[in-house]
């Protein structure tokens, strides 16, 4: 069990705690530490749910990268506000964060997408995120297609594919106890900088 939060422990920037959390759970070598459960719902109020890969924390926020024609991409549209969920068992940790979602810029997601094997960026154009697909022959025929199109030269990010920037306006951090007493604590937005604290388990 580890050792309990306290307050007075805390950085004044939650940014700070989550990417020392991140980075314990890497140093762990558990698969896909960057996992993080995306929550968003669109006009109708309908909540979706999916697991994505965090891609970068940097001031403004957190950085992830889908197809935005899917179910996540159209709910954005529609409302831009999010709930990210990072969930480590092994080290009885979890971190909340609630904000609006706004797309990149077309530059970083070029960037990013440069960075993908190859055989990801052909999936980016082949895959119709979550549309009914006849079988997986007929997937493996789309990425064929996609592979002689672009044969002999870089397969460019296709236009429905890009990044987001997730803004947080409140970050909870949770943190398993014995008994179930667990610490939690949360992070508010307030006049520029951030209010914390303890939430009862």
């Amino acid at each position: 069990m580890p050792e309990p939060l306290t307050l007075e422990g805390l950085p004044a920037d939650p940014l700070e705690l989550l990417r020392a959390w991140l980075a314990e759970a890497e140093a762990t070598g558990m698969t896909d530490a960057n996992a993080m459960t995306i929550a968003t719902a669109g006009a109708d109020g309908r909540p979706s749910a999916r697991t994505v890969l965090l891609r970068g924390v940097e001031a403004d926020g957190l950085r992830f990268y889908t197809n935005r024609e899917s179910l996540k991409g159209r709910q954005l549209a529609e409302n831009p506000r999010a709930q990210a969920l990072f969930f480590w068992r092994e080290l009885g940790r979890q971190i909340l964060v609630h904000g609006p979602c706004e797309p990149t810029s077309d530059a970083d997601s070029d960037a990013y997408f440069a960075t993908r094997p190859a055989g990801s960026r052909a999936g980016a154009w082949a895959s119709r995120q979550g549309r009914p697909l006849a079988s997986r022959e007929a997937l493996l025929a789309e990425v064929a297609a996609v592979q002689e199109r672009f044969a002999g030269g870089e397969v460019p990010r296709p236009a429905h594919w890009g990044g987001y920037l997730l803004a947080p306006e409140a970050i909870e951090f949770w943190q398993a106890g014995e008994f179930r007493l667990h610490d939690r604590f949360v992070y508010a937005r307030e006049d520029g900088g951030w209010r914390v604290e303890r939430l009862s388990p």
